[in-house]
């Protein structure tokens, strides 16, 4: 440890960001360039606490605590404040494929679980995350490094989301010739279509993917797999088959008038709005989605703060987003203690931008839809909601509706951000694999063989909507298991 009173000198301070009435005039990072004498500073803060919990991965309460991919953290703090640039990129490549990825878009369970936090803000772990492999890609330090040599082994991964890459880089590092197929013109899964531009810019994505395709890597675009190209044909033609498609079933919101023009799940939203960007699709529809219109916005989480950023930098007329739990605490509640999760409030980049735009948070807390209202020619005009309080009902809560709360609120574009159910059925169905009670591909944690022999799956797929990182967690183990599986013995981490 470089500095035993780094954390007692210094306040924690994080990359700081435009302002928000600067960076809701365009789409790109909302971060601004981050010192790097302050990097090392903040480094220094890493407290040799003797026993860390930042990369433990444990899940606590049914939430990640601690890096789930296990990274390092206290190393590369420690060299990274000793100015040792280059070893804390090795260190960070050690358990990391995608740090460009988790050091923009992981919400973080390290800081949340770092032993700083019990007494002062906790180390500034993403930002220095980030700083380390920003820099290894401008010193020209992060090159392609392809095998030296091929198993002769074919692998087929189907779906190129955060699980789907990090599979197809460790299994392409044994060795194996591995080919991706993704159903969408781009790689990248929810890492390009599913994330707005100014959380993770897709130059950034499409770098890390022409690496991959330099170290031999094949990329096959616009190949759904179970309709194009029948799942059992992979069968054939690999010795093994990963699957990683993700839990892309929308979480639907069936009330009256869910029907009008207007009504959208949320992901449609932000894929059309980033297909616009990139000037792919109709870029008439990127421009006027939620242009000079009410929106309303139901759910919370990432998600639901996507649609917010996205809408207000479309220029709407108003922004309300509905959510259906209460507020959180300033400070964590008596049965929310350290390592868990801090489930406590905080303005997110989107809520910042609305709040500076409109005057306030658009959050409404305790908030439930309860229809959609139309015009004349089907169009969404309103939604009427009221106010709800949790109550215990047969030996559950319920949200019970606050008499006389009921009001209309004005909604020309709504988002229906409320998380996904479950993986899409076509190709497991095809392949006949078994499913669990929330119709996950049924592969156990640690194995991820499925009842099918050399198929696997990772990600969301098989463990439900989740963080980037656990993605890579498990695209990472899946790999390891497959070489296993191939090889008879693996080397793989």
């Amino acid at each position: 440890m470089g500095k035993p009173t780094g954390f007692l000198e210094h306040e924690r301070q994080s990359i700081p960001d435009r302002s928000p009435l600067e960076r809701i005039k365009d789409w790109k990072e909302i971060h601004e360039p981050f010192d790097e004498d302050k990097v090392r500073q903040q480094g220094s803060r890493c407290m040799d606490c003797g026993t860390p919990y930042c990369h433990t991965g444990m899940t606590l309460a049914n939430m990640a605590s601690g890096c789930p991919i296990n990274n390092l953290i206290p190393e590369w703090n420690d060299l990274v404040y000793k100015g040792k640039w280059r070893d804390a990129l090795d260190r960070l490549h050690k358990t990391n494929n995608f740090p460009e990825f988790t050091g923009r878009v992981c919400p973080a369970p390290c800081e949340g679980s770092c032993v700083l936090g019990v007494i002062e803000p906790p180390v500034t772990i993403k930002s220095i995350e980030c700083s380390i492999i920003d820099k290894g890609f401008s010193e020209g330090w992060v090159t392609p490094q392809p095998p030296t040599q091929r198993s002769g082994k074919k692998i087929a991964v189907v779906g190129s989301g955060p699980a789907g890459m990090a599979a197809a880089d460790q299994l392409n590092k044994a060795g194996h010739l591995v080919t991706v197929y993704e159903r969408a013109d781009r790689i990248g899964g929810l890492l390009l279509y599913g994330i707005p531009n100014m959380k993770l810019e897709k130059e950034i994505v499409q770098r890390r993917v022409d690496l991959m395709a330099a170290e031999g890597i094949k990329f096959v675009v616009s190949t759904e797999v179970g309709k194009d190209l029948p799942a059992k044909s992979l069968l054939e033609d690999f010795d093994s088959v990963v699957l990683c498609c993700g839990a892309t079933k929308p979480r639907d919101l069936p009330i009256e008038g869910r029907e009008l023009k207007g009504v959208h799940y949320a992901m449609e939203f932000l894929t059309i709005n980033t297909q616009g960007l990139l000037e792919l699709k109709d870029v008439t529809a990127f421009e006027t989605a939620a242009n000079s219109k009410d929106v309303v916005v139901i759910g919370g989480g990432d998600t639901g703060t996507d649609c917010v950023g996205t809408s207000v930098r479309h220029g709407c007329k108003s922004i309300t987003q509905l959510e259906i739990m209460p507020r959180p605490p300033e400070e964590r509640a008596d049965d929310n203690p350290w390592p868990e999760w801090p489930k406590v409030y905080k303005m997110d980049y989107g809520q910042e931008e609305a709040k500076e735009v409109f005057g306030k948070d658009p959050r409404n807390y305790l908030t439930m839809t309860k229809k959609f209202i139309g015009d004349d020619q089907g169009n969404l005009k309103g939604v009427t909601i009221c106010d709800i309080e949790w109550k215990m009902e047969d030996g559950r809560y319920s949200p019970v509706e606050v008499q006389g709360s009921e009001r209309e609120i004005p909604a020309q574009a709504a988002f229906l951000a409320m998380g996904f159910l479950g993986p899409e059925d076509t190709i497991a169905e095809e392949l006949g694999l078994a499913r669990d009670s929330r119709s996950n591909v049924q592969a156990e944690y640690g194995r991820f063989s499925t009842n099918i022999e050399g198929i696997f799956a990772a990600g969301d797929m098989r463990r439900g909507q989740s963080l980037v990182v656990w993605a890579i967690n498990e695209g990472r183990a899946a790999a390891r298991e497959c070489d296993r599986y191939l090889m008879g013995e693996t080397s793989l981490p």
